[in-house]
């Protein structure tokens, strides 16, 4: 293992609000979506332009404030690095080293328990299950990141008084347990925006997903279903497009095949890379594995539904 050594912003105000419309059957006005936005963030950019539509259809960088400037050794050594596979090693290395990661066997049970929660344990939580304490987690940082709050934690939370209540226990008990685990994520973040760069060579801002649910109604349906092109495929064709709201961090494929596997209804999105937090394979094949998993943050999207 490399050694590096430890190294030790501002939140922002952002704008409120969203053009009214008004309320028509499977719709939600946009004044509602503003309950999903934060008035706070460390991001470049404000929520209330992260989570609308428009920034699917002309997306931009973000960066998480401060981040690079802590970390300035980690960033130049990863510019170095040609191999994919060695660079996401060495970011596990100095993400192990910088927050103790391995030194967690060493310790007693109490401090144990703490050291050995980290940002990996979170990735793997979350794709046991998302409603979970490492989904609170993960959502939590979202939004003290990005300003986009959790829409969906067992339950609609705008509605669901008890899916709240169980949102915010499964949020603190989980950051209480886990030594550092936000700016873990931040550097996760940081690290897998400068790979998606390197690997659509800096030009593309999008890259196309799956999603499968077997719960529609974890989504606000914000416009109609407008028509829709065939698909190309043989055993699917697009019945049309959506503009719904997703959760702040949501689970996508790149596999169509894959997003069946997990739902009878399946979304194929246009997502911003910009809003891409993690996909399979940035990291060691050693710590993760799933099924093409890819962790992407909320907001409004322009959905068209497959069937098949």
């Amino acid at each position: 293992m490399e050694t590096f050594r430890n190294n030790d912003a501002a939140a922002q105000t952002a704008k409120e609000g969203a053009t009214g419309t008004e309320r028509t059957a499977g719709t939600v006005p946009r004044e509602e979506s503003a309950q999903a936005l934060s008035v706070f963030s460390r991001c470049n950019l404000p929520p209330w332009k992260i989570g609308a539509v428009e920034f699917q259809d002309d997306p931009e960088w973000l960066e998480i404030e401060g981040v690079r400037t802590m970390d300035p050794r980690l960033f130049a050594r990863l510019t170095g690095i040609a191999d994919e596979a060695e660079r996401g090693n060495v970011f596990h290395d100095y993400v192990s080293v910088k927050f103790r990661l391995h030194e967690w066997e060493q310790h007693q049970a109490s401090a144990r328990s703490s050291l050995r929660h980290s940002y990996v344990q979170l990735l793997h939580g979350w794709s046991a299950d998302s409603n979970g304490r490492a989904g609170a987690v993960l959502k939590g940082w979202v939004e003290s990141r990005f300003g986009l709050r959790a829409t969906f934690h067992c339950g609609r939370l705008g509605e669901d008084e008890t899916a709240r209540e169980r949102y915010w226990n499964d949020r603190m008990r989980g950051a209480a347990g886990m030594m550092g685990v936000a700016m873990q994520l931040d550097l996760l973040y940081t690290f897998c925006q400068d790979e998606l760069r390197r690997q659509f060579g800096g030009h593309e801002r999008w890259v196309t997903l799956y999603r499968g649910t077997h719960d529609p109604e974890e989504y606000a349906v914000k416009t109609d279903a407008v028509p829709g092109k065939a698909s190309a495929g043989p055993e699917a064709d697009l019945s049309g497009e959506e503009v719904v709201e997703l959760n702040c961090l949501s689970s996508f494929t790149s596999d169509r095949e894959v997003a069946w596997e997990f739902g009878s209804r399946v979304w194929e999105v246009r997502v911003p890379l910009a809003k891409v937090v993690f996909f399979n394979g940035l990291l060691p094949r050693w710590l993760l594995g799933g099924e093409s998993e890819w962790l992407v943050l909320g907001g409004e999207y322009r959905v068209r539904m497959l069937r098949w």
